[in-house]
């Protein structure tokens, strides 16, 4: 007897269920277990029931669609005759192959990943570092990856599981815009014992990154009357992107080997400069005492704002530790640090300390933006960073990308021996440049199509660097750098001869 026509008795009207959004007024009268079979078919073929999926228990969906438990169960049975499911006892009912795709929804084409000129043909955009990590690439020497397989899982499962412990119901609920409690006053200490920086966790706002600092600070200079921020060169191409996403105008001002020009910033038109200078990007220069002074001496003098960017001071190997220029300067530096080259960037913490007559504004721009970030990781980070954790994988990271700043070094000096290395001491990127007449970008596209992700150094610039590259070393394994490293001088060896034969071509006299 075909159960699918019975009704419970209790049951006055049918019902549907949040599960695929099924209507049991849809299924044809008398075939409901038919219908209810296709529909979970066709659900599989299209992927919202993947493979491992577990299926509703029959009483459960039953009860949501208004019809009989036999209704269901028959519908099951049928999948699990067709081979697309399985009963596992107590564990249900599990999805495990996939019918053809059904003849309305034809197969989608796997979308082609752009061919490596298609990158550095033009401007980077703004989707430039998207387009750049969706790139397969057999060896990627981008920068600004930390060791990511070196992340503390156990530390970090350990500090979750005594941060839940330790929550109580309230700490659940819409917290802190400026952060949980925990995490500033973690932050704080850290800042205190690793970069000499005294501030009351009060003071502090913990936010998405580096980048949203920089997104959220434009919106409060704009609202201060501030129209430009003056930038590095070469600089972040990503900082610079996010300034300007803001409306700001990003002025550049050169670097040389003792940091930022501050006798051209003098002359710029902008009440605000953006600085890296623990660890310039991308030279590695440190800004020197000298420029320091002067520097205070511009700020003090035109009531200047200093965003200092300290992306990766921790990060040093042969030189001592530089101290922030928050450290002696709080009154017009605005500091922005992160977790993303410490631990990893899919975290998404960082903290700003800003001066007092941005600092409540600041809060308000990061209010309406998400009323805070999510209290849980950050409770997790407190701990992390409490316990000590923090520092034990910081030393640890040293000695790992030591060796292979070094071997990037030697492979540099083996394959590439005209190239120019620049901030080698402290940082996870190198940067090389070349007195050469080619474009870098013509060397990294080439790269690419060899399966080498770099980036030029052009695109980190606004005035005409020398051709280079930046190459990240950090998240790549020794045999990685040293492989990536001897595929540049084969590419740099053969755009040298192609010019070479193009200028004997040129000077060549003409028959006739």
């Amino acid at each position: 007897m075909n159960r699918s026509n019975r009704r419970p008795a209790d049951q006055s009207e049918v019902s549907g269920s949040d599960f695929l959004q099924l209507n049991i007024r849809d299924a044809p009268l008398g075939r409901r277990s038919d219908w209810l079979a296709q529909q979970l078919r066709l659900a599989i073929a299209d992927r919202r029931l993947p493979i491992g999926s577990k299926l509703p228990a029959t009483r459960v969906l039953a009860g949501e669609l208004g019809v009989s438990r036999g209704v269901v169960t028959e519908a099951y049975q049928r999948l699990i005759e067709d081979g697309h499911a399985a009963g596992h006892g107590r564990n249900g009912t599990i999805v495990v192959a996939a019918p053809a795709a059904p003849a309305e929804a034809p197969p989608t084409r796997p979308v082609a990943p752009p061919p490596p000129g298609a990158l550095f043909g033009g401007e980077p955009g703004a989707d430039i570092f998207d387009s750049m990590r969706a790139t397969p690439a057999r060896i990627d020497l981008s920068p600004g990856m930390p060791h990511l397989s070196a992340f503390p899982r156990s530390a970090w499962l350990r500090a979750e599981r005594s941060a839940l412990a330790s929550l109580s119901a309230s700490d659940l609920g819409y917290g802190d815009p400026r952060g949980t409690p925990a995490l500033r006053h973690a932050v704080a200490n850290w800042l205190a014992r690793n970069r000499s920086i005294r501030v009351d966790p009060h003071d502090l706002l913990i936010v998405a990154g580096t980048a949203q600092t920089l997104t959220l600070l434009g919106q409060v200079l704009r609202d201060h009357g501030i129209s430009a921020v003056a930038v590095e060169d070469p600089g972040s191409l990503g900082a610079r992107q996010h300034l300007r996403n803001q409306r700001l105008d990003t002025p550049p001002v050169p670097v040389d080997s003792h940091g930022v020009r501050v006798d051209i910033l003098r002359d710029v038109a902008a009440q605000a400069v953006l600085l890296t200078p623990a660890h310039q990007f991308p030279t590695g220069v440190v800004l020197s005492g000298a420029r320091r002074r002067e520097l205070m001496s511009w700020a003090r003098a035109n009531d200047g704002l200093i965003i200092e960017d300290d992306y990766d001071a921790e990060h040093r190997y042969d030189r001592p530790p530089v101290p922030a220029l928050r450290s002696v300067l709080p009154e017009h530096v605005c500091y922005a640090g992160s977790v993303s080259k410490l631990l990893a960037p899919a975290l998404r913490i960082g903290w700003v300390l800003a001066p007092p007559q941005y600092r409540d504004a600041l809060v308000a721009a990061k209010r309406f933006a998400d009323l805070g970030n999510a209290a849980l990781p950050q409770q997790v980070l407190a701990q992390l960073m409490e316990s000590g954790d923090m520092e034990r994988r910081l030393r640890l990271l040293r000695t790992r990308h030591r060796r292979r700043r070094d071997i990037m070094v030697d492979a540099i000096r083996t394959h590439l021996p005209d190239a120019e290395v620049h901030g080698a001491a402290a940082g996870l990127h190198l940067m090389i440049s070349f007195d050469a007449e080619f474009a870098d970008t013509d060397l990294a596209s080439a790269a690419l199509a060899r399966g080498v992700k770099v980036q030029p150094l052009s695109w980190h610039s606004q005035l005409s660097p020398r051709p280079g590259l930046v190459l990240g070393y950090a998240a790549s394994a020794p045999t990685a750098i040293s492989e990536g490293v001897a595929i540049l001088g084969d590419v740099v060896r053969h755009l040298l001869r192609t010019a070479q034969d193009t200028l004997r071509r040129q000077r060549r006299p003409r028959s006739g």
